[in-house]
């Protein structure tokens, strides 16, 4: 009997432990996808800040899309919606 426990409480020790870490990396992945997205947010702004300084008539908006792209794929999103941009100015 007391095998039995104590096998139970190593075993739900164990099973604790794991879900603990499985909770911790969520939530440094959902951490990264906002820092992702603040940091893209704030490189459109200020890309289209300087393309409008050259004259240059191109501008992501920032919007719900725009936000997700470069929530997922970081920096490289927002390029992608820069020439997105690009090849329909085209």
């Amino acid at each position: 009997m007391e095998q039995t426990v104590a096998f139970g409480l190593i075993a739900g020790t164990l099973i604790l432990v794991l879900l603990i870490g499985a909770l911790k990396r969520r939530a440094q992945l959902v951490l990264w996808f906002f820092v992702r997205m603040v940091l893209g947010n704030i490189s459109i702004l200020y890309v289209n800040e300087i393309l409008a300084a050259q004259g240059i008539p191109l501008a992501v908006g920032v919007n719900y899309i725009s936000l997700l792209t470069s929530g997922v794929l970081g920096f490289s999103g927002v390029a992608l919606l820069y020439g997105i941009l690009a090849i329909q100015f085209l």
